[in-house]
């Protein structure tokens, strides 16, 4: 139920304009609020008064945490938070259904089918949470929300991390003791058999309209919760021998979370289907009602004073060095980096970057959606999109990252990561203990990162050096890879014989056809020197060249990707000394009809042939840059147009089919050109000034919309996930991520 604002409470936290208030408590308010764009968010505060001692904010920063964890599906997506500002707050999506107390007063005590669907769901939801080593350790009705799509599980202001206890004083209790488990009435430790307890309470709360131990004063609760028998009276037959087990005084003779989600045995629907029409008509009621909540605010008492701003709060500094960060961050096993990781509002929540009141690393900029911080971040290997992720790679191996969120999926430790990617899974090669097993290529469980023998082994390549075969590329269902052979020539590493381009299908596993490498190529060490595009019927590949002089150190090639026939090669076109023009991993660029490349002119070249398909840049003025630098960039093609930076004029659009120029834009700055633009709906990305600053071009109307300082600069390149909505780049020991469009 909205309430009016009073008129003290302040117009606006963060981005977010207060409409009304939701509840409170000794902790803090709860308040509905609305971001620039519209979306209607939950903000939860805590108290001018509690603010500036460590222990109260630390535990705040924890429900933070322990909220991220459990996610959107099973609880209210944390949209963003500020847990250092004055007066710290959390905004969370704003859940369109009634908590479990109200739907039970509404529609009295729940039939068995729904009390087995919402058991079953609350299972899959503390199991979650659970795999990260973290309790809740305050379930209870009103902390279930009931939605169309599912219950989902609020306020974790007293969850913690399994065995830590530094929130916690000896024989103090925590939690609502109506709910509570005995262990956790007695002060001690509470794990997640004491949410298994809790949740066998809720079910026979929704199943008969009460609690298991009745109503009373907390001390009379806590002394049934201990040594008394539950009351059963009501429960469904079906429900009670699972549900007395649960409620077991001792913890070990309690099921798992797995074992009571299979004896619930729910069957498998949509969780609409499960519930009583007057639920349904509440939900509905409720995300309707939202919508016509008008902002009001009741006027000052007579004598009130008339300055109501928050009081200073601790300092970033203070807090951080008496709280440790996060007690979650530091000891759960499955949050990581959730204590250093914070998302920055929704998508689409506004035309660019948006500032933030989130204290955040020096690194990082305040526009970023989300951040995520790494273990000395490897610099040579280039964030990859994949699925619903971004891989990264850092000293402690490869990691996947959600892509809207940053949030850590998974981290393993391999010898080697040599990846490629089709947009939807990546492949990798990894050497074997002997280099007599031979060549394998491995597919990346993208749920848990674990690699999967895919293809191999191919026993007369090796396979127990890195520096003897590399992925190029895999598209249409077949992986192109070079792999040095064993038969032949000596095993020193700078031997060029037995070079081999090789195809094999996906699905198969069987070898499509090998073709050995002819001319002056070099091997290189893992990840630079090889660069392919599988674009049409032809696989392009640039490598490095021998004995050839410097200004001419690269060759451009194609395959045909069905007989892996050699079509056609040239040396690449060089003037002056273009040192920097060699290219990295998916920095070849290439349509189905052309491949293109920027150096001293823009060449586009015909992928069935080989000729130039036209040339751009004779004659044009490129600005302030010495007569030794390469004018143009590293080009990048979509939808029939070619983007490439031009000298310090700015970005350049041209016909792919002709190489007609149609529009330029000035950047107000220097562009970076051995950083490949990104093309998105609405803008165009270029890194200007180095790489300290990312420029958004409006495509429409061919100017600088807005540039984002970034400190430090980033490492390397940045990358788009498309179907994220996400930019993302490295910098220093952090992967940082703004809005794509």
């Amino acid at each position: 139920m909205a309430l009016p604002l009073t008129h003290d409470d302040p117009q606006q936290l963060g981005p977010f304009r207060l409409i009304a208030r939701l509840g409170g408590g000794g902790m803090g308010t709860v308040y509905l609020g609305r971001s620039p764009r519209g979306r209607t968010v939950a903000l939860k505060t805590m108290h001018e008064r509690i603010a500036s001692e460590a222990t109260f904010r630390t535990r705040f920063q924890l429900e933070i945490d322990a909220a991220r964890v459990m996610g959107a599906r099973y609880g209210a997506e944390v949209v963003d938070a500020d847990p250092f500002a004055a007066v710290p707050w959390l905004a969370t999506e704003y859940v369109l259904g009634p908590p479990l107390n109200d739907t039970v007063a509404l529609c009295g005590p729940l039939p068995e089918r729904s009390v087995r669907a919402l058991g079953a769901a609350l299972c899959a939801a503390l199991g979650q949470l659970h795999s990260s080593d973290v309790v809740h350790r305050d379930l209870k009705p009103s902390n279930i929300l009931i939605t169309a799509f599912g219950p989902k599980v609020i306020d974790f202001g007293i969850a913690r991390a399994i065995g830590d206890d530094r929130l916690t004083s000896v024989g103090v209790t925590a939690g609502t003791p109506a709910f509570m488990s005995p262990e956790q009435a007695m002060g001690g430790e509470h794990t997640a058999a004491g949410d298994v307890f809790a949740l066998a309470g809720v079910l026979i709360f929704a199943a008969t309209g009460h609690g298991p131990f009745g109503s009373g004063q907390p001390a009379d609760l806590l002394y049934r919760v201990r040594f008394a028998e539950p009351d059963l009276g009501g429960v469904p037959a079906g429900l009670l021998p699972v549900l007395t087990r649960c409620l077991s005084k001792d913890a070990a003779h309690r099921p798992g979370m797995a074992e009571l989600a299979d004896r619930l045995n729910h069957e498998e629907s949509e969780f609409t289907d499960h519930l009583p029409e007057a639920a349904l008509a509440e939900i509905g009621r409720r995300a309707t009602e939202v919508w016509q909540i008008q902002p009001t605010r009741l006027p000052a008492p007579p004598g009130a004073a008339e300055d109501a701003s928050p009081r200073p709060g601790m300092s970033r500094r203070k807090l951080l060095a008496l709280a440790g960060g996060s007690v979650l961050g530091a000891t759960a096993a499955g949050v990581g980096t959730w204590a250093r990781l914070t998302r920055r509002g929704e998508q689409g929540d506004t035309a660019g970057p948006r500032p933030s009141s989130t204290g955040r690393p020096s690194n990082v900029p305040s526009q970023a959606v989300w951040w995520a911080e790494v273990n000395s971040a490897d610099e040579t290997f280039t964030p990859t999109p994949v699925g619903d992720l971004i891989l990264v790679m850092d000293d402690n191996g490869l990691r996947g990252l959600d892509a809207k969120t940053g949030e850590e999926r998974w981290i393993r430790k391999w010898v080697s990561w040599q990846l490629v990617s089709d947009g939807e899974r990546a492949y990798a090669f990894t050497p074997e203990v002997s280099s007599t097993e031979g060549l394998s290529i491995h597919s990346i469980d993208l749920k848990n990162g674990s690699p999967q023998r895919l293809i191999g082994r191919f026993r007369d390549f090796y396979g127990s050096r890195t520096e003897q075969a590399q992925p190029l590329a895999a598209a249409h269902g077949v992986i192109y890879l070079a792999a040095r052979i064993r038969k032949g020539g000596k095993s020193s590493a700078d031997n060029v014989k037995g070079w081999h381009v090789l195809a094999a299908d996906l699905r198969s596993g069987k070898e499509l056809w090998r073709q050995p490498f002819t001319g002056s190529y070099s091997p290189k060490p893992p990840n630079s020197g090889l660069v392919a595009n599988a674009a049409g019927t032809r696989l392009a590949l640039t490598w490095p060249m021998v004995d050839v002089p410097t200004e001419e150190q690269d060759a451009i090639g194609a395959w045909d990707t069905r007989t892996g026939r050699m079509r056609w090669s040239w040396k690449l076109p060089r003037k002056g000394l273009d040192y920097d023009s060699s290219l990295g991993p998916g920095q070849l660029v290439a349509d189905d009809e052309r491949v293109y490349f920027g150096t001293g002119q823009l060449y586009a070249f015909r992928l069935s042939d080989g000729d130039i398909a036209w040339e751009f840049g004779e004659g044009r003025d490129k600005g302030s840059i010495k007569g030794s630098t390469r004018p143009y960039g590293r080009p990048a093609v979509k939808d029939g147009v070619v983007y490439v930076t031009e000298g310090s004029r700015g970005l350049v659009a041209v016909e792919a089919n002709s190489g007609k120029p149609l529009w330029e834009a000035s950047l107000g700055g220097m562009p970076n050109i051995d950083v490949t633009p990104l093309i998105g709906k609405k803008y165009a990305y270029v890194a200007v000034g180095g790489k300290a600053k990312i420029s958004a071009v409006d495509l429409r109307t061919h100017k600088v919309a807005w540039t984002l300082p970034v400190p430090g600069n980033f490492d390397g390149t940045f990358v788009a996930h498309d179907r994220a909505g996400t930019l993302v780049w490295m910098s220093g020991d952090f992967v940082c991520a703004i809005p794509f469009e």
